[in-house]
C-alpha cells in the first residue's frame, strides 16, 4: 500500500514542477527573445546510506534545458531594435555583475547614456558596458557596430562609438539560469564572434508555442487528477483492510 502512495505522491510532485515550468513559459509567450524552458523526467534513486533501499526512485521533473529554436522575427523599423541571426547572442551585464548572454534585442538608451536591453541590463561592448554621448540619432549595423550622429552634427557623417559584443555558443556548453540569461556552464565568458550578425529594425519574439503549451498544461492537470484518484483508491483499500481485520472471530 505504501508503495502505491509513495509512487502517486512522487508523480504529483513532478507534475507540479512541470506545471510551474509550463506556466512560466506561458507567461513569457510575448517576451522579446524569450527561450522556453523544458522539463525532463528522470529517476532519482534514493541514497542507500540513509537507511532506504536504492530499489526505489523518485520522479524528478526539473528544468533541464532551454528550447533553443528561433522565435519569429518581426520588422519594427525602430533603430535600436536588433534581431540576432543564427545562434548569435548579445552580451549583457547580469544583475550579479557577471557577463551573461541573451537574445533580447529591444535596446534603449538610459538618461545617463547607458545602452541597455528592454529590461534594463547594460549591453556590453568589447570594453564593457556601452555609454553613448548625446546624439540626434543612434543606429546599429549588421556587424553590431554602434553609430551616432552627435547632437547638432551632420546626419550624413555618423560616427562609430562602440561595438556590441556578439558571441556564438558553438563549441561551448551554455545553460539558462534562473535570471533568464544564458551563462557558460563551466564558468567564464565567451569570446566575441566577428562573424556574428544581426538584423537592425527587427525583433525576435518568444519561441513559446502557446497552443502546445496550453495542451501540456491540460495534460499535466489531468495526470494530476489521476494521481489523486489513485490516492483515494489506496485510502479505500486501506479502510477495507482495516474493517476486515476488525471482524469478530
Amino acid at each position: 500500500m505504501d508503495r502505491l502512495i509513495y509512487t502517486s505522491l512522487s508523480a504529483m510532485r513532478a507534475l507540479m514542477d512541470r506545471q510551474t515550468v509550463t506556466a512560466g513559459n506561458l507567461a513569457n509567450a510575448n517576451t522579446t527573445g524569450f527561450r522556453g524552458d523544458m522539463a525532463d523526467t528522470q529517476a532519482i534513486y534514493l541514497d542507500a546510506t540513509k537507511g532506504v533501499t536504492t530499489a526505489r526512485a523518485q520522479t524528478g521533473q526539473n528544468v533541464q534545458r532551454a528550447d533553443y529554436k528561433q522565435g519569429a522575427v518581426v520588422e519594427t523599423g525602430r533603430d535600436l531594435d536588433v534581431a540576432l541571426e543564427g545562434d548569435a547572442m548579445l552580451s549583457v551585464q547580469g544583475a550579479d555583475g557577471q557577463e551573461a548572454y541573451t537574445r533580447r534585442g529591444d535596446l534603449k538608451v538610459a538618461d545617463t547614456g547607458l545602452l541597455t536591453t528592454g529590461d534594463g541590463l547594460p549591453v556590453l561592448g568589447d570594453g564593457g558596458p556601452i555609454t553613448l554621448p548625446p546624439a540626434d540619432k543612434v543606429t546599429i549595423d549588421k556587424t553590431g557596430a554602434v553609430w551616432v550622429v552627435p547632437t547638432g552634427g551632420d546626419p550624413a557623417q555618423p560616427q562609430q562609438v562602440d561595438q556590441l559584443k556578439l558571441v556564438s555558443p558553438a563549441g561551448s556548453a551554455i545553460t539558462k539560469q534562473s535570471d533568464g540569461l544564458f551563462h557558460v556552464a563551466a564558468g567564464g565568458t565567451l569570446p566575441g564572434d566577428p562573424t556574428a550578425r544581426l538584423t537592425s529594425g527587427a525583433l525576435e519574439g518568444s519561441n513559446v508555442d502557446v497552443t502546445r503549451t496550453l495542451t501540456d498544461m491540460i495534460e499535466a492537470s489531468r495526470s494530476y487528477e489521476t494521481q489523486v484518484k489513485l490516492l483515494s483508491g489506496a485510502k479505500e483499500m486501506d479502510s477495507s483492510t482495516a474493517e476486515l481485520m476488525n471482524l469478530p472471530s
